[in-house]
């Protein structure tokens, strides 16, 4: 099921997660001053921190670093004030113990004026690095560049004298688990009371016992039975299913159900067709599965304008999403978003431009709860802005928004620029 949304904007900085709060540290630096100044290189010392949101990822995790340049050795070099938002700071981020290498990190260009001959102010800049060992990753500040774009574009490079910097911030990454491969099937998707079901399954560990079991809801129902493993992991075996209340069949290993152990369930239906005591009269009635659906509250988002020269964040909201499921059953589903380029007079603004932070609310009495995607940016290549799990009893129904920001690069022609973003249910 697909959903266009067309954003506009007329002539937007990348969205970062919160970081955690670290220690400065202080390090010697040697900086050299634009040639034009004239002024020899500037030893000194600059106080900065990293921080690191999260501090405690897992294996596969994005961990978002923020490098603080709070105290920079450098200065402005010549008598002429600077004014405002004309410094664009780059720098790295040093990874050490269980990870090695850098990390690239830049700044917006936003500055406080600069007097004459004045301290540069504090900065900060912003990369991403992704965990790919478990351990203590050590985070230190490394070289670092104030770029001026001020009648002149000027570098002053800042490089650690005698590297590496002190640490800063320290990140504890826990290895991921290996992802659970277990799954059942069943011989029939329904019986009579006190038939037999039989359940075939791969993916166990060697030689494990396995118990099969009955499951009404989210509660497990008295009707289990045990099979072992074969030395390939698959188990074949037989449930009696009595209760009435029955919705599903798992297979797990241990002394109690666990996703992490555990396969299914698998839908099954008890039919209840013993036939009724004399005098008696049996009343049934049928609820029906309905579809998974969405909707949204328009199809248009205007974003805030950027100056020319200026550029940054062009903020807006994402129209409303309406998603229900009516389905019931196991399933669960996943919304997602793609954005195209956005197309202006003349230029383009990349579609890897627009981030947003997605939120999703549940609306009361739903079986299923919904989870809102992660912040970061949405692109070309798509990303996840809500989805619930699968589960014994899902269903309900859901409004996903989200916060968007379109980074404008300082320069970009004067007009309105328009991409379309495509909303896919599944």
């Amino acid at each position: 099921m697909l959903g266009a949304t067309a954003l506009a904007v007329t002539v937007g900085g990348a969205l970062a997660a919160p970081a955690v709060a670290a220690s400065n540290v202080d390090f010697a630096t040697h900086c050299i001053p634009p040639a034009i100044a004239g002024l020899p290189p500037i030893d000194g010392t600059t106080t900065a921190k990293i921080t690191a949101d999260p501090t405690n990822p897992k294996v596969g995790d994005v961990v978002t670093v923020t490098y603080t340049v709070v105290a920079p050795a450098a200065s402005n070099p010549t008598d002429l004030a600077l004014p405002a938002d004309i410094m664009t700071p780059t720098g790295k981020v040093v990874l050490g113990g269980a990870m090695t290498g850098t990390v690239t990190v830049t700044g917006p260009r936003k500055n406080d004026p600069v007097p004459g001959k004045g301290v540069f102010p504090s900065f900060s800049m912003t990369g991403t690095f992704t965990v790919t060992a478990p351990g203590e990753i050590t985070l230190s500040p490394g070289d670092y560049n104030i770029h001026t774009s001020y009648i002149l574009e000027l570098d002053t490079p800042c490089t650690v004298t005698n590297p590496p910097a002190p640490v800063s911030e320290t990140v504890t990454a826990a290895d991921n688990p290996p992802a659970n491969t277990r799954a059942i099937s069943l011989g029939s998707a329904s019986g009579s009371p006190g038939a037999a079901v039989a359940v075939t399954g791969s993916g166990f560990t060697a030689g494990a016992t396995v118990t099969l079991a009955g499951r009404s809801a989210s509660a497990q129902t008295a009707d289990t039975a045990t099979v072992t493993a074969d030395a390939q992991g698959g188990i074949s075996g037989s449930l009696v299913v009595s209760d009435l209340t029955t919705t599903g069949v798992v297979a797990y290993e241990g002394g109690a159900w666990s996703s992490d152990l555990g396969a299914g369930p698998v839908a099954y239906v008890v039919i209840d067709d013993q036939p009724v005591p004399e005098g008696s009269q049996k009343v049934t009635t049928t609820v029906r599965a309905g579809t998974l659906s969405m909707s949204q509250a328009g199809d248009a988002v205007q974003l805030s304008a950027v100056d020319f020269g200026q550029g940054g964040a062009s903020t807006g909201a994402l129209r409303t999403v309406t998603v229900k499921d009516f389905r019931g059953g196991p399933a669960g589903w996943s919304l997602t978003a793609k954005v195209t380029d956005f197309s202006g007079p003349g230029a383009k603004i990349d579609a890897g431009k627009l981030s947003w932070t997605p939120a999703c609310t549940t609306k009361a009495g739903s079986p299923s709860i919904c989870q809102a995607g992660s912040a970061g940016t949405v692109g070309a290549s798509g990303a996840t802005l809500a989805s619930t799990p699968d589960g014994t009893a899902t269903g309900g129904e859901f409004t996903a928004d989200a916060q968007l920001s379109l980074d404008v690069p300082s320069f970009t022609p004067p007009g309105s620029y328009a991409g379309v973003l495509t909303l896919t249910l599944t």
